[in-house]
């Protein structure tokens, strides 16, 4: 079973209502693996039989608690593997649950006109080579020679990618926490126009979130891998984008840096924006990350700075330094 969620009231998922999800599914399985950011899978056969019902009831019952708990709605996609239950979700309403027949005919008529870059193992790269070979989708992948497919993508991959066409995932679901993450958000007083201000928001976002990881884990501090930007316009839409950083960090410099390049990329053009929200992901002790050395004095005359802000801020609160450009 693969949930993806959603908040009711169509903003981003909070950090705490992601992992309130998690932990309702924990009380159902111990197999439940997290697909952060909004999204996990769970190993729910011994469950069924626990409750003594079938998938569809069980997953009605987990959206109910989920929706009265945490605001949150799910789709949510059941099938006999995680590869199966990750797409039927995906193609899948918030308050829907799409059921996959644990047939092979079923199976086969799922992913007939699917893209085959859907397919765990088949990149960008590797679609466009398929596509170019005529082998779009995954029902002609399927039907393709398997000894055509290892030539065109290599021995390991070309039998990998030959089983998942025909629905075959040997991946089990890996029990675990959440790969950790930490969010902020901004909401304007009124719908806002101004780009200006909403860099300004940004950078109030990567302020706060590079020195809450900088003293994460009682002083010891973490680093980000990936960060992720989502906007909610005034009609309630939302729009996500997230990027891999070139090197996991915790420094407010580059965090901003890459939130702009975020914000640049969705091309808002005077959209209402009414809240702004980050999250820094892919946590992992600062002890354990390399980081490349600069020959930059500025950068590093940044990086000194930094540390003497977050001692500041450690003796006389959050709020004794900060920059003069985030002024009231």
């Amino acid at each position: 079973m693969c949930l993806r969620l959603r908040p009711a009231d169509g903003g981003p998922l909070g950090a705490e209502a992601y992992a309130g999800v998690l932990a309702l599914l924990g009380g159902i399985t111990p197999a439940v693996q997290a697909l952060p950011p909004d999204a996990a899978l769970a190993d729910v056969r011994g469950a069924l039989r626990y409750f003594g019902c079938d998938a569809a009831r069980l997953a009605a019952v987990i959206r109910v608690r989920a929706l009265a708990l945490y605001g949150v709605d799910a789709a949510v996609g059941v099938a006999a593997n995680p590869m199966l239950a990750r797409a039927a979700a995906r193609g899948t309403r918030a308050g829907e649950t799409r059921v996959i027949p644990d047939e092979p005919a079923a199976v086969r008529d799922f992913l007939a006109d699917k893209p085959v870059i859907l397919l765990d193992g088949v990149g960008p790269k590797a679609a466009r080579t398929l596509c170019s070979y005529g082998l779009d989708t995954v029902g002609r992948l399927a039907a393709a020679p398997p000894a055509a497919l290892r030539r065109i993508l290599g021995a390991r991959l070309g039998r990998e990618v030959h089983e998942r066409a025909l629905g075959i995932d040997r991946t089990p679901v890996q029990p675990g926490a959440a790969a950790r993450s930490i969010a902020a958000e901004r909401a304007f007083d009124r719908d806002e126009l101004d780009p200006v201000r909403h860099r300004r928001a940004l950078l109030s976002l990567t302020q706060e979130l590079g020195a809450r990881l900088r003293t994460q884990e009682e002083g010891r501090g973490q680093v980000c891998r990936a960060l992720s930007l989502t906007v909610r316009c005034a009609d309630r839409t939302t729009l996500t984008r997230t990027r891999k950083l070139a090197e996991p960090t915790a420094h407010s410099a580059a965090l901003t840096e890459a939130a702009y390049a975020l914000y640049a990329g969705l091309g808002l053009q005077r959209a209402r924006v009414r809240a702004l929200s980050l999250r820094a992901e892919e946590l992992t002790p600062a002890e354990r990350a390399a980081h490349q050395l600069s020959l930059d004095p500025e950068d590093e005359k940044a990086r000194r700075l930094e540390a003497v802000t977050d001692r500041v801020r450690a003796r006389f609160g959050p709020r004794a330094i900060g920059r003069g450009t985030l002024a009231a």
